[in-house]
């Protein structure tokens, strides 16, 4: 199993982190988050919403207007923007954050019964956050410490580990479910499908060689193996596109054939051997399909089970249940907080909303979370009016 973690930082963004599994039946890939939601549903809005994380074509700097903007029109973010500025917005350490696969997935038994299904990691050695203010201050004095820890901890044998639980939904019940269990900006309450445990994740080897086995290592959401595939999650199903054209501009055509890389325990079914990285090994052998010298040959077996899907289960149209809409959830996470919490989650918005220079884009921004909850709203004003005089 290989990972790739970022760098810890200042800025409240998810930490992402990724998992190949080497299988007897080639690899597996499974991206996530420490959040189980995200911004967005719909990958159509996915460049725009980098674009306004990242440096304004302007000013080239982050600009509160161009987030606050963005966020405020597209009010299906609040439930995740509620997360991250909340107090697990920022993990003191990897070891000490849960992981999900927040997208839903499907798995295929061998009866060829069908299953939705999300992934959680929930760490075994608590939850442990940062302030703002802790954040801010280790970013500029140790911006390495979430590295440091990790590796620090791996070589005492302190090796961190997550027990691994999914939510498994049967495939009808996704067409009547109270949410669209395909939307990223919700999530499935332990209620209604309780966490199923079915192992435990450790990391218990540092990489010999940051560059050969994190830096060139390449995961993608459409690496599965048999029994389990995507589903009508229109984030994933951009993903599935997305994160193979990302790895192949990133580490090369030929990404593939790398060591960290590679299958395991079979041979790389690849016709991509020209140019950057290729090693050779095919030799003269084809390298196109179908042919007529022996191979390579596309394989006739699913992968996963083709699904039809109509109306609230393949699309966002307007909800048919009275709580699939873009603040119910938003507000159940504002009201499952304590006080403090609330008051650390209102604090760290309208610092960041104060920095905005329009007042229509600060109004708008503060009637989503008012729509979530009159009280978070209210709260939300009162303090960015303090900040902004």
């Amino acid at each position: 199993m290989a990972g790739n973690l970022g760098a810890a930082d200042a800025v409240r963004d998810p930490r992402g982190f990724a998992l190949k599994f080497y299988t007897e039946e080639g690899n597996y890939d499974l991206v996530g988050n420490n959040t189980p939601v995200f911004f967005i549903k719909d990958a159509i809005k996915f460049p725009d919403f980098i674009h306004t994380q990242k440096r304004d074509p302007y000013t080239g700097s982050t600009e509160a207007d161009n987030v606050w903007d963005f966020w405020s029109l597209s009010p299906e973010s609040t439930h995740q923007v509620t997360w991250l500025f909340g107090d697990r917005g920022i993990p003191a350490s990897y070891r000490h954050m849960d992981g999900f696969g927040s997208h839903t997935f499907q798995w295929q038994n061998e009866a060829g019964e069908v299953f939705w299904v999300k992934y959680h990691f929930k760490t075994d050695q608590g939850i442990r956050n940062l302030t703002q203010a802790e954040a801010d201050r280790l970013a500029g004095e140790d911006p390495d410490s979430h590295q440091r820890d990790l590796r620090e901890a791996i070589e005492r044998g302190e090796f961190p580990s997550w027990t691994v639980q999914v939510q498994i939904m049967p495939e009808a019940d996704a067409a009547t479910y109270r949410f669209n269990p395909f939307d990223l900006t919700k999530v499935w309450p332990h209620a209604d499908y309780p966490p199923v445990e079915i192992g435990k994740l450790e990391l218990n080897r540092n990489p010999e060689n940051i560059f050969a086995e994190v830096e060139q290592s390449i995961f993608s959401p459409a690496h599965f193996v048999p029994g389990i595939g995507p589903s009508p999650d229109k984030m994933l199903q951009g993903r599935l596109f997305a994160y193979g054209d990302a790895h192949r501009y990133r580490v090369g055509i030929n990404a593939d054939h790398l060591p960290v890389n590679r299958p395991h325990a079979t041979v790389a079914r690849t016709n991509s051997r020209d140019g950057h990285l290729y090693d050779g090994r095919h030799k003269g052998a084809k390298n196109y399909e179908p042919n007529s010298f022996g191979g390579p040959f596309q394989t006739d077996r699913p992968l996963w089970s083709a699904t039809a899907v109509s109306g609230v289960t393949g699309n966002h149209p307007a909800p048919v249940h009275a709580e699939d809409d873009d603040f119910v959830q938003a507000g159940n996470l504002y009201r499952l907080m304590d006080e403090d919490g609330k008051e650390r989650l209102i604090a760290n918005l309208a610092g960041f909303i104060a920095k905005v220079s329009r007042d229509d884009i600060v109004e708008r921004a503060i009637d989503n979370f008012r729509r979530a909850d009159g009280d978070y709203g209210k709260r939300l004003e009162a303090a960015v009016q303090a900040l902004r005089g």
